[in-house]
C-alpha cells in the first residue's frame, strides 16, 4: 500500500505540556501514554494501544472487569465513564483504596 503511514500503536506528537514517562495525555479525542519524560514542546511518542496501570482516585472509585473509563485531564487520572471520551476498559477489578487501575486502551 502506497498510502500506509504507520501501524498506529504509537503516535509521535509535540507535547503540549511537560510529561513523565507513563503519564496519560488526552489531546482532543486522542489518548495515549507517554513513552518518555519530556518538556513541554518536545517530541514524545504516545502509546495508543495496550494495557497500562493508570492512576485513579484512591478513596472512592471502584472498577470491575470491562468497565468503561475516561481520563480526567485536570487531575490526571482515570474515572468512570460519564460524559467524556472513553479511553478504554478496566482489565480487572480495582477497589476503592487502590491507587491504580489496569486499562486496555481503545481507539
Amino acid at each position: 500500500m502506497r498510502n500506509f503511514i504507520q501501524p498506529g500503536d504509537s503516535i509521535t506528537i509535540e507535547a503540549p505540556a511537560a510529561l513523565e514517562s507513563g503519564e496519560g495525555l488526552l489531546v482532543g479525542q486522542l489518548f495515549g501514554v507517554a513513552a518518555t519524560k519530556v518538556a513541554s514542546g518536545a517530541t514524545v511518542a504516545l502509546s495508543t494501544a495496550g494495557v497500562f496501570d493508570l492512576p485513579k482516585e484512591a478513596t472512592t472509585d471502584t472498577f470491575s472487569l470491562g468497565d468503561p473509563v475516561e481520563w480526567d485531564a485536570v487531575n490526571k487520572r482515570v474515572i468512570a465513564l460519564d460524559s467524556g471520551h472513553k479511553i478504554g476498559v478496566a482489565t480487572g477489578a480495582a477497589v476503592a483504596t487502590a491507587g491504580t487501575v489496569s486499562v486496555r486502551l481503545t481507539a
